[in-house]
């Protein structure tokens, strides 16, 4: 009996080894994002397909297993997303505010509705995503650039068959946007049309939908930008909030010409794009910190006044004006 299981450490004891040496001896799982999906689980003991692309809501661990997202997203990546939400609502308004003219006062309740149709679709868009019903959202970690770009990575291991591993190992960043902006673009079609027929009567029979006709086309380029430069905006996205807001609210300054702190306060409206101005400003520094120790980070916002107060003080000696007249007395 001794010689049959070969003693203490016969074949009993050495069953979890054999089975431990079953799994390395599988043919190595190429490629970047290349795993093998779980098919059944027996206690401690788990069996594994083939090498191949994970399944949709899951990305593969250290040791090329395909494992189920479930994590939360992190503070940044909420912020990401916020940030992909928030470019059709400005562009509606933009788009609102460049054709709806001067003396039309159709224009608030376009830009309302507009911020209705983004915060509906908003919250459709979290409560179809997984788990359904819910305004929580299961997700995968974000480890580097390449998560973003699994199609690039499919192995050739002869170089002539290539093995297709494309998924999603950002999930849901990447295509959750997608969604959101289908569900922008229906509400809108409804919503929109009908409000602006209504009650856009300052505005004359071919002006008066022109701003619908705007997000018809922003929209596909706002697809077309995620699909191509989504994990780069996802990594720029701070800078480019500060960026393109300083850039804005300056040229905005210089067409409305104000020059000092009373020239705001002639038209509210300036007001409004001021403080909105400062609301992306900071957006974008609170991204860009991330707020992880908050008495380091916090008294950063304190800067977000800093560029509209510097224009004010200095748009006096910039006057193109008042630059020729000095340098005509020069001569």
């Amino acid at each position: 009996m001794r010689k049959c299981f070969g003693g203490p450490g016969g074949v009993v004891a050495r069953l979890p080894r054999m089975i431990r040496s079953a799994v390395d001896i599988q043919p190595a799982c190429l490629g970047l994002y290349c795993g093998r999906t779980v098919l059944s689980v027996n206690g401690s003991l788990e069996t594994y397909g083939d090498c191949g692309v994970c399944p949709r809501g899951q990305r593969t661990d250290d040791n090329k297993i395909c494992r189920e997202c479930i994590e939360s997203p992190d503070r940044y990546d909420w912020l990401y997303l916020g940030f992909m939400a928030m470019l059709p609502l400005v562009l509606h308004w933009f788009f609102i505010e460049w054709y709806s003219g001067k003396k039309s006062s159709s224009a608030l309740f376009q830009h309302v509705t507009a911020l209705f149709e983004c915060s509906i679709a908003a919250i459709i868009t979290l409560l179809v995503s997984d788990p359904v019903g819910s305004l929580y959202i299961r997700s995968c970690k974000v480890k580097k650039l390449s998560d973003w770009y699994t199609m690039l990575y499919n192995p050739s291991p002869d170089y002539i068959t290539t093995v297709h591993c494309t998924h999603e190992a950002v999930y849901p960043l990447y295509t959750i946007v997608f969604i959101y902006y289908a569900f922008c673009l229906v509400l809108m079609m409804l919503l929109r049309p009908l409000l602006v027929k209504k009650i856009a009567c300052g505005l004359g029979k071919s002006d008066r939908f022109k701003s619908i006709y705007a997000a018809l086309y922003f929209f596909p380029i706002l697809t077309v930008l995620q699909a191509v430069g989504g994990g780069l905006l996802y990594y720029a996205f701070p800078y480019i909030i500060l960026v393109l807001s300083l850039v804005t609210l300056a040229v905005y300054m210089s067409a409305s010409e104000v020059e000092s702190f009373k020239d705001l306060l002639v038209r509210k409206k300036r007001l409004v794009v001021l403080f909105s101005h400062w609301l992306l400003h900071a957006y974008g520094i609170i991204s860009i910190s991330k707020l992880d120790k908050l008495e380091q980070d916090l008294p950063l916002l304190a800067l977000v006044p800093a560029p509209a107060l510097f224009y004010l003080l200095t748009a006096k000696y910039t006057e193109p004006s008042r630059i020729l007249s000095e340098g005509g007395n020069g001569h």
